[in-house]
């Protein structure tokens, strides 16, 4: 018990991260998510950085009639966006989806916003509350690795990004539909085989192994 709390405080802190930050997210009225770059990731160094370019490219194409009463997060794995919140109008809606799909090094877009109010703070907070309890339980799970797994939660659905194996799928699904406060999942991931994780893995540690010679030293 004591270690689950634990890591349920350690992935709070990491959902909590994006509502710090913030910078993005006074454009659109919320905290769009931002990303870290690592090490470990099954993504292409390249795909990485196109995604953290992508989440704020998206929130600049929202038109300004709109972005007062939006409330709009941008997700973007493997160059893959995911646009979540509430916007005032169906056509509203067209628009964002429309001109976020534009953009360069975006290969597919998730436009899963709804039309309604903003919603409220409170709703926000429950959200990442859940994450946190999603991220922890994933961490927790010793058969797949959390960290190729991104989670996000909107009015209590989680939508699940990531390059996973078929297996890993499977569990990170059931983890998250039977997590407390869960209302629904999308599945998002891209299932590739295990020889495609294995080669991504195994280009993943070659592409940030250690240099072959130690770092000079300098004597101030």
């Amino acid at each position: 018990m004591q270690k689950f709390k634990l890591t349920l405080a350690a992935a709070a802190l990491v959902a909590a991260l994006p509502l710090l930050q913030g910078c993005v997210a006074a454009a659109v009225g919320a905290g769009a998510t931002v990303g870290v770059m690592s090490a470990h990731d099954r993504r292409t160094t390249s795909a990485q950085t196109d995604d953290e370019a992508a989440e704020w490219k998206a929130a600049q194409q929202v038109p300004e009639a709109y972005r007062e009463a939006s409330h709009l997060n941008f997700t973007a794995f493997n160059r893959r966006l995911l646009i979540t919140g509430e916007v005032p109008s169906e056509e509203a809606r067209s628009a964002i989806g429309e001109r976020v799909g534009k953009l360069d090094g975006i290969k597919e877009v998730f436009n899963e916003t709804t039309v309604g109010p903003a919603s409220s703070l409170k709703t926000r907070s429950n959200d990442s509350y859940i994450t946190s309890k999603v991220k922890a339980r994933l961490v927790d799970e010793k058969t797949l690795s959390a960290n190729h797994i991104k989670v996000v939660t909107e009015s209590g659905t989680v939508f699940l990004m990531g390059i996973v194996g078929d297996r890993e799928a499977k569990v990170a699904l059931q983890i998250t539909r039977t997590t407390d406060g869960v209302r629904k999942v999308v599945n998002l991931f891209e299932v590739v085989s295990d020889a495609e994780i294995r080669r991504l893995s195994t280009l993943s540690t070659s592409n940030n192994a250690a240099p072959s010679q130690p770092a000079p030293v300098e004597s101030r």
